[in-house]
């Protein structure tokens, strides 16, 4: 009997069922998605990592390493295997396409997985390339690739395609945001090819796998070779750092916004449950006036929300296992930036613990909803709920009261009565406007980082990077012809930190700087700049001490103001300033109007990237905001409607008896339609007050937590408002239209009857 009227009731109120079944799968499926997410990548990754003997430290020397470096790095007690590498940009022959050539002299770091082909023997001469540049350049196992490196060409057959989680993410160089497998790829050749070729043995990087820790590898490596060597982390590496920026991207994501979801989904369970139960009054007095025991009648409607949770956390956990398929996945979004082999997913232990929680405490809501409707005999349960009174609201007493019309008064007193469900709606109306704001305003801060990199800071059309070991008179006088700004990059320790010393000469304005404020700087020749992150540290007047690595000489420079860094963490100084320090640099990058096709080939240029190519990999990124930005306004839709819809549907049903009174006296349903709606639009009107700036607060402390890579702006637009509160509006409005339409189907005799 009580299963059928269980059926009976969740029919009864079927909208108050499914929003709170739709509000815990929401909440539980954002939670599990994005915890999903993290926990994916993080495993995948480090499978990947462990596949492929990824190294836990690389070393510089742009000289080059000799024979005598590597045996005494491999004599050092603590390191595994060490190989010396070659990791350069390198052209395709007859193409605009470029790659980054990996030669390892011993091939047990750094290794690949082969997908298709040959595997690796480096005794023999050819080439194994990513797979995905080849899918997309239509290359394959047995065909011949033709590059050039420093005017030599070097050619060879593609014995395999192959992935590398040394390019798992990649990019040509810091400017490409991501990564564009169509124009760029890698590609791994063997030493004997290499050597053969060129005639030359030029290594200047060495891989090494070591559980020690940076500071004792520092220490070691000084011992046996004598300087200070830039010790580079594979925290610090372009992959590993990615992997790590996206893990605790997604986990500040999983953190900040399913709590908005499940505190909605529970609030909601609260109100939802005490208006049914309150509802429910007379049935519940029936079961016991015909004999049921408080227990039976208490475990009865106790198990409506242990079935909401259930129904909603097995849904929830479907629709998380959908949201992390769409992202990740071979076809996904994240495949656009990480190239791996496997795509598996996984399903945080603490997810578990969380879903059960929430199955627990919804129960828990139910119980506690009935249990105070059970007190007293039955005679006491069979009398309807009645509200309890309210004092009257203190501007009753004012002569403003006089002069407000009778839907301001009707309402004013509802919201005060009903205070539980006006703030529910407002919790609604504060969420969805917090969600809109903050995925439009992700959007317009992006886009503006985007714009000020594109059309201010970079005002050139070509980017000509240098070898290592180019004179640097010979570049500049290269320089001149092409009317070309120049800029080396020194790698430098500050504070047991490795950062970057950017040496700019700058003449034709084809580099810009910008402050905080995006208020355009001229640098000048007598100090430092600093970028915003280091800003934290050092103020301006400060003075700054480091040592480049490589060489044993300290240098002191004083802050001279502070600008705005793109990518790298950095310090930014005139040729003129490095000069009178005495700064020792390599030229490493011409910046010029003059297009790629038209500069040409040197056998000191390493390779060029055209701007629109750098740009054009920052649209693949915003392609994915948008992505994440629609999915963030369409749940605030969702979210806005069903908690409105639910909310409107229960003030409907408990306020039935008065709105057949206004019906008796005289009131057109179209204007207790009007009454209804202008209530919405009072919290719609607050909700959207109180939501904007906690919108941009949200949208603050995700760029705080998310904008360690990147120092962005917070930047939301007039447009981004209005189409925030617009879409508020509107779903306020069109679930109001939809509520009030219900007072036509008021029963006048069964709202009025057996009241008290």
């Amino acid at each position: 009997m009580l299963l059928r009227k269980l059926f009976r009731t969740a029919w009864k109120y079927k909208a108050q069922f499914i929003s709170m079944i739709i509000m815990t799968a929401i909440g539980v499926g954002v939670f599990a998605g994005f915890n999903m997410e993290w926990i994916s990548i993080e495993k995948n990754t480090n499978e990947f990592f462990e596949d492929t003997e990824y190294a836990d430290y690389r070393i510089y020397n742009e000289f080059g390493f000799g024979a005598e470096d590597i045996e005494k790095i491999k004599s050092i007690e603590g390191i595994e295997a060490a190989s010396r590498v070659l990791a350069v940009n390198v052209g395709v022959k007859d193409s605009k396409n470029s790659l980054n050539l990996f030669v390892a002299e011993d091939y047990e770091v750094s290794t690949m997985l082969v997908t298709k082909g040959e595997e690796y023997d480096e005794n023999k001469e050819g080439f194994w390339i990513s797979d995905k540049y080849a899918k997309e350049n239509d290359v394959n196992v047995g065909d011949e690739l033709k590059i050039v490196y420093r005017g030599v060409e070097i050619s060879g057959e593609i014995k395999g395609l192959v992935k590398s989680s040394e390019y798992m993410v990649c990019v040509a160089d810091e400017n490409q945001l991501m990564p564009d497998l169509k124009k760029f790829g890698f590609a791994y050749t063997t030493p004997s090819l290499y050597e053969n070729v060129l005639g030359i043995e030029y290594y200047p990087q060495i891989n090494i796998i070591s559980e020690l820790s940076k500071s004792e590898l520092e220490e070691k490596i000084k011992e046996n070779i004598g300087t200070t060597t830039l010790v580079v982390p594979k925290e610090d590496h372009v992959c590993y750092a990615a992997a790590l920026s996206e893990i605790e991207e997604e986990r500040t994501m999983g953190a900040v916004l399913p709590v908005l979801f499940l505190a909605i989904a529970i609030l909601t369970m609260v109100t939802t449950m005490h208006r049914i139960a309150a509802n429910e009054k007379i049935q519940i007095g029936t079961l016991k006036a015909l004999g049921f025991r408080d227990r039976r009648i208490l475990r009865h409607y106790t198990s409506y929300g242990l079935v909401i949770g259930l129904i909603g956390s097995a849904l929830g956990v479907a629709l998380g296992f959908l949201i992390a398929r769409i992202i990740l996945s071979p076809n996904g979004m994240m495949a656009t930036y990480f190239d791996l082999p496997h795509w598996n997913l996984y399903i945080p232990w603490f997810c578990y613990i969380v879903i059960g929680l929430t199955i627990v405490f919804l129960t828990f809501i139910s119980f506690l909803s009935v249990k105070k409707m059970l007190k007293g005999t039955a005679a006491d349960a069979l009398r309807p709920y009645v509200p309890k009174k309210v004092k009257p609201i203190i501007v009753e007493n004012t002569k403003i009261w006089q002069k407000l019309s009778f839907s301001t008064k009707w309402n004013m007193r509802d919201i005060v009565r009903h205070k539980a469900r006006t703030f529910m709606t407002l919790f609604g109306i504060v969420g969805c406007m917090l969600l809109m704001v903050g995925g439009l305003g992700m959007k317009d801060t992006m886009d503006a980082f985007i714009d000020l990199i594109d059309k201010d800071i970079n005002n050139y059309k070509t980017k000509v990077n240098i070898v290592e070991t180019a004179d640097n008179k010979e570049i500049m006088k290269f320089a001149e012809n092409l009317n070309a700004d120049w800029q080396s990059s020194v790698s430098i320790k500050l504070d047991d930190e490795a950062i970057a010393l950017d040496i700019y000469d700058i003449n034709d304005d084809k580099i810009n700087f910008f402050d905080e404020d995006d208020n355009k700087v001229q640098i000048k020749d007598d100090g430092a700049y600093i970028c915003i992150r280091l800003a934290d540290k050092y103020k301006i007047g400060d003075t700054i001490t480091f040592s480049p690595y490589g060489e044993k000489e300290t240098y002191t420079v004083k802050v001279k103001g502070i600008i705005r860094s793109t990518m790298t963490k950095n310090i930014t100084i005139t040729k003129e300033y490095a000069d009178k320090l005495g700064i020792p640099y390599q030229i490493g990058a011409l910046y010029t109007d003059v297009e790629s096709d038209d500069i040409e080939d040197k056998t000191y240029i390493e390779g060029k990237q055209t701007k629109k190519d750098i740009i054009d990999s920052y649209d693949n990124f915003t392609e994915i905001l948008n992505i994440m930005v629609i999915i963030l306004i369409l749940g605030a839709v969702i979210l806005g409607t069903v908690v409105l819809y639910n909310l409107g549907v229960m003030s409907y049903v408990e306020r039935s008896r008065e709105l057949a009174t206004l019906k008796v006296v005289g009131f057109r349903d179209k204007h207790i339609g009007k009454i209804l709606i202008s209530q919405n639009m009072w919290l719609t009107v607050v909700g959207v007050l109180i939501g904007l700036p906690a919108g941009v607060g949200v949208l603050h402390l995700l760029l705080t937590l998310l904008g360690t890579e990147y120092e962005l702006k917070l930047t939301l637009g007039w447009l981004s408002y209005s189409v925030s509160m617009l879409l508020t509006f509107g779903v306020s409005i069109i679930v109001g239209i939809f509520v009030a339409r219900k007072n036509k189907e008021i029963d006048m005799v069964e709202a009025l009857k057996g009241r008290e």
